[in-house]
């Protein structure tokens, strides 16, 4: 009976490391730090081999230098990653999200909050009025909303095309959603260095990519030259979408609905 429990608790110790294991795999994937993270375990590997494999005194000697300092550097490398999976882990809003997950998904987004957005995008399609638009999900957007002018407002497609009108002070810049209401206007965004973008896109889009890989929020993008719609999520953005799926799609994502399918978006 003893050798039972331990061995349950044996495979349920592996379960944990392995799950911890593929959410670091994802949130540096999505971040786009995936081949430092790579590089970390390759390094680890390259350490047990010769330390404990091998055995070769010197270079092991040197290896263990650099070891003893690891956990900083890892600090230092990963500080965004780090940053955003604590803020994850102690939002409110990602157990209450969990919570919903066993009955009818995420109840903040109503498809009348979508509408409103779905409706902006479609008139500011057809008169290539350039926008940004960020909504939060789980991590928390407040360090960004604090770049901006505060808002306030609740979710209006009147006022979102009114904020992205040109010559006006908040055009310039990024308007996100949060708690149901439009929290600020001409937030600064992290830009993102993903070399695989198409040369097509702008600063909005860099910006709308560069959200999506640092948090899970989802970033639309109005192209100000074409009129084109993009959505960014989960580290990747799709274009070209008409302003009659927009608001499927946002379904979809945010509050995951079953009509909707959940295939993973890939840069076009």
């Amino acid at each position: 009976m003893f050798s039972d429990l331990i061995a349950l608790k044996d495979i349920f110790d592996v379960l944990l490391v392995a799950l911890l294991m593929y959410g670091v795999y994802k949130l540096m994937k999505n971040s786009g730090a995936i081949s430092i993270f790579i590089g970390v375990l390759s390094f680890i590997v390259l350490w047990v081999l010769v330390e404990f494999v091998f055995h070769l005194q010197l270079f092991g000697s040197i290896l263990n230098k650099v070891v003893d300092v690891g956990a900083i550097a890892l600090i230092i490398l990963f500080q965004n990653e780090i940053r955003q999976f604590l803020i994850m882990i102690g939002s409110r809003k990602h157990w209450n999200n969990f919570v919903s997950f066993f009955s009818h998904g995420d109840s903040s987004y109503t498809a009348t909050y979508i509408k409103q957005i779905a409706i902006s995008c479609q008139h500011m399609s057809e008169t290539k009025t350039g926008a940004l638009i960020v909504v939060e999900r789980n991590a928390s957007l407040s360090q960004f909303a604090a770049t901006g002018e505060r808002l306030d407002a609740l979710v209006s497609s009147r006022l979102i095309e009114n904020v992205f009108f040109k010559n006006t002070p908040l055009h310039d810049g990024a308007l996100i959603i949060a708690n149901g209401k439009l929290e600020a206007a001409a937030c600064v965004l992290p830009v993102s260095g993903n070399q695989d973008i198409p040369k097509a896109y702008g600063l909005r889009h860099r910006a709308a990519l560069g959200i999506a890989e640092q948090t899970d929020a989802v970033a639309i993008v109005v192209s100000e030259e074409t009129g084109h719609i993009a959505i960014a999520n989960n580290g990747t953005i799709t274009g070209s979408h008409s302003h009659l799926d927009i608001e499927e799609v946002l379904s979809g994502i945010l509050i995951k609905s079953k009509k909707t399918k959940q295939n993973k978006p890939k840069i076009q």
